[in-house]
């Protein structure tokens, strides 16, 4: 028995590391196009785990991701030819930290319907006064982006991807995951036994928005020409939230999974089918939510625990 458990609790982050070598060796025999379209996919990754580990276990929808992304988008287009490409990464993540801090202030104390509301009407309010900050004062409505090498974009996300989903997990096993759970089991409850709700939001809301920033900054070296109609896209917000259904997010292998197959589904209906993939992508939604309200984790759970049984069975024939 014990060696099974142990066995079962060095499966996943055997498997993570295999991927993660995997990864990191993917530059020098794959091509750019692959490089390229896998650090889209670690990109909606990042964003998705990000949306998870605030809204996963309290349950508020925040719409706020693009507002995050974009802010990481412009201070690499601001910074670009001022500063290295580390530190404007860092800098992308720590704005849109302070940015998730008096967010958060501002909307934390609002719940359900109220809270979601909130924050797409911030990411409408940045976008326009982003435009109308520009239209002044460069008299412009877009900036150019310093270009960056792929195989550069790619190991930069890599290392965001990593930081993410290290800080999703020991997130999820402390004492501010646990605090996050009670919220979301039952918040009144969670405010009667001490725990201070608002800060614990506030915290954990401020820690998910860093690595979308860092995610805005190295992905706008990419894009050559940015504007707020680019950098604050509406889709950035609900993209992770369908993403995060797709995968479940009973476990934290959850938005991963469906993170990076939705992406990939994204990309190769794109360019297979240009003028019916919104459609065939909405039927695929309505499947998910009609037939797999657990997502794909819940799927795989469930054709695990049927091996099982029948192995069992087996077994005792």
């Amino acid at each position: 028995m014990n060696i099974a458990v142990t066995s079962k609790r060095l499966f996943y982050p055997g498997l993570l590391f295999l991927i993660l070598i995997l990864l990191s060796t993917l530059p020098f025999y794959a091509s750019s196009y692959t490089v390229v379209r896998l650090s889209s996919i670690l990109m909606y990754v990042v964003l998705t785990v990000s949306w998870a580990i605030f809204s996963g276990p309290t349950g508020y929808i925040s719409l706020a991701t693009a507002s995050f992304l974009g802010v990481g988008v412009y201070t690499s287009a601001i910074l670009g030819k001022a500063l290295p490409l580390p530190i404007i990464v860092g800098i992308g993540g720590l704005t849109s930290f302070i940015l998730a801090l008096l967010v958060g202030v501002l909307a934390l104390r609002l719940r359900g319907i109220y809270f979601a509301i909130f924050t797409f009407g911030l990411l409408a309010f940045i976008k326009h006064l982003v435009l109308r900050l520009e239209a002044q004062i460069t008299g412009t409505r877009g900036r150019l982006v310093i270009l960056v090498d792929t195989d550069t974009i790619f190991y930069v996300m890599l290392v965001i991807f990593v930081m993410t989903l290290l800080t999703a997990y020991f997130m999820r096993r402390s004492k501010l995951g646990l605090a996050l759970q009670s919220i979301g089991e039952y918040e009144e409850a969670a405010a009667h036994v001490g725990i201070n709700v608002t800060l614990v939001k506030i915290i954990t809301f401020a820690i998910s928005a860093i690595f979308v920033g860092a995610t805005g900054a190295i992905m706008a070296t990419r894009w050559t020409y940015i504007d707020p109609y680019i950098a604050f896209d509406p889709l950035y917000s609900f993209m992770p939230v369908l993403m995060a259904i797709f995968g479940g997010m009973g476990q934290l292998y959850g938005p991963v999974i469906g993170a990076a197959v939705f992406a990939y589904l994204e990309e190769l209906l794109l360019t297979e089918f240009p003028y019916y993939y919104m459609l065939i992508f909405g039927i695929v939604l309505v499947v998910v939510i009609l037939y797999l309200p657990n997502g794909l984790v819940g799927l795989i759970q469930k054709w695990w625990k049927g091996g099982l049984v029948r192995q069992r069975a087996n077994t005792r024939r």
